[in-house]
């Protein structure tokens, strides 16, 4: 099992209060280094939220015609 498995799982049911901890040690590297790699670290950011099945749409599209 990979780590990125077993942090999944130990995260299950409290998705929002990691997506909350990504966000806040974004904030904290952009305020260290006074913004220069923003763009890196939202990037990042996105990446883990992504990977942590934060970013799921919590409704599914609607059906196209």
């Amino acid at each position: 099992m990979s780590v990125m498995d077993k942090l999944k799982q130990m995260l299950k049911g409290h998705e929002d209060k990691a997506g909350q901890g990504i966000d806040r040690a974004g904030d904290f590297v952009d305020d260290k280094t006074q913004n220069k790699y923003q763009s890196q670290v939202d990037m990042a950011q996105e990446r883990l939220k992504d990977q942590l099945g934060h970013n799921r749409p919590q409704d599914p599209p609607p059906p196209q015609a």
